[in-house]
Formats: C-alpha cells, sequence, structure tokens
C-alpha cells in the first residue's frame, strides 16, 4: 500500500499494511450513553488505529506496550494505566507482553458503522472495518 502522509504513524500504517494481520480479540459493551472497546493483543503484536474525533479514556488495563503517536516518543506503559486522550489522536501500540486495552467513548449509537462514523474520522487506508473486523487483504 502507498499513500502520501508525512505523519509517522500513517507511514508505519502504509508498511505493515501488506503483512499477514492479526485481528484482536475485540468485546464490545453499552452503558447510558457510553461505548467501550476491549482488545487483547498478543506479545509481539503492533497495531495502529484510526483517527479519533473525541475526547475519549485509553485504558492499558493489564500488561505492557510501547505507545506513540509519531510526533513524540514512543512511552512504556504497564497496566493499570488511564489515559485521556485529545482528538486528532492517532496512536501505533506494540504489545511487549500479553496486554488488554481499553477504551471508553461518549456515544449514542450501537450499531457499529454508526459507532464509527460517531467517532473516528474516515480512513480509506485502515485496514480494519467497524467493530476491528480485518479489511479483506489483497
Amino acid at each position: 500500500m502507498s499513500f502520501p502522509s508525512p505523519r509517522p504513524v500513517e507511514r508505519l500504517q502504509a508498511v505493515i499494511s501488506d503483512l499477514p494481520q492479526y485481528v484482536p480479540a475485540t468485546n464490545h459493551y453499552w452503558a447510558d450513553g457510553m461505548y467501550c472497546r476491549s482488545l487483547f493483543r498478543l506479545a509481539t503484536t503492533l497495531i495502529v488505529g484510526k483517527v479519533h474525533k473525541k475526547e475519549h479514556f485509553y485504558i492499558v488495563a493489564c500488561g505492557t506496550v510501547m505507545v506513540t503517536d509519531g510526533d513524540n516518543p514512543a512511552q512504556t506503559i504497564t497496566g493499570p494505566h488511564v489515559i485521556v486522550s485529545q482528538p486528532g489522536t492517532k496512536r501505533a501500540v506494540y504489545a511487549l507482553t500479553d496486554a488488554t486495552c481499553i477504551t471508553v467513548h461518549r456515544c449514542e449509537e450501537t450499531d457499529m458503522a454508526a459507532i464509527d462514523r460517531d467517532l473516528v474520522d474516515e480512513d480509506p487506508y485502515a485496514m480494519f472495518l467497524p467493530g476491528n473486523e480485518p479489511k479483506a487483504l489483497k
């Protein structure tokens, strides 16, 4: 995959997009105007997320991961740890150990496609569909 981007995380996404993709075990939860997504990551797994439109919580529930937005040095984080993620954030997360990471969003939607439209910027190069369903690989 090739696309022009000055952002390091997007360049990383382009490089790994032609590799076999890990499909994370993903659980979805809803409660009173909130949506929560929990992802289990095997050690040595690298996941590049989408650009989020709204402030939300990013939680490393357990395990150790390295997290970068590409503009700042990677941080090694061991759970439990909570980050307030700002709008416009796109991150790459490398699991140093098996880890579970969780995001919590304000969102009234319950349909995965509607949730994606509400929470993340459209990304024609994203490797996953709403709900972390993998796109068909070439």
